[in-house]
Parts: structure tokens; sequence; C-alpha cells
């Protein structure tokens, strides 16, 4: 099931200072991923790519998936930036740059 995910995206894990985690994170971890313009989250497992760890404060490149696909038809598009928390907290943020599952593509702002 490599190839089953939603989209690609960049994503910009917080220092522990600025609130994030205290430890670092493992590829397929599961946090909750938030849109502005909707009140639903979603699990989202990130895969990394060419990473195993990311540790506070490391970026990298990702294949995320999302457990309530459903909630996000034909709303996302490349380039939109999303948040993922732990609970209510921040931990991250994170850009679309490739989206896979086309039931999610919003086709008049892609």
């Amino acid at each position: 099931m490599k190839d089953d995910f939603d989209f690609i995206a960049y994503l910009k894990y917080r220092t522990t200072d600025e609130g994030g985690r205290m430890t670092p994170a493992q590829s397929n971890y599961r946090p909750q991923v938030r849109f502005d313009f909707e009140k639903s989250t979603s699990s989202g497992r990130q895969v990394f790519i060419n990473k195993e760890w990311v540790f506070p404060g490391e970026e990298v490149e990702a294949e995320i998936t999302l457990m309530s696909p459903h909630l996000f038809k034909n709303k996302l598009y490349e380039g939109v930036k999303f948040e993922f928390l732990e609970g209510a907290k921040i931990i991250g943020v994170g850009e679309i740059l490739k989206i896979k599952n086309e039931t999610l593509k919003n086709n008049i702002l892609s």
C-alpha cells in the first residue's frame, strides 16, 4: 500500500520552544490535520520521504493519507496550507505540493 496516499506535502515541525513535540516523530506518525476552511479534522498518516525520523524544528516532505478523506472532497489544491496537531496543540504546519487523490481536488482553485 505504499502508493495509497492522498497527497505529498512539505512539513515543518515546530521546535519544542515553539510549542511543538519534545521528542522526534517516526514515519507513519498520525497527527490530526486541520485546514483553515474546515471545522472538522482528520487523522493524517505521515510517511516521510527519505527519512525515518523527524526531530522538533526539522522539515520534511511526506506522503499524507487522510483517515477521513470524504471531509475534504473537492476542497484541496496544491499550495494550500494546513496545521497538524496532537490534541489541541499545533505541532507543525504543512503545504500541499501534489495531490494524488483526484476526488480531493478543488478544480476551480487548482
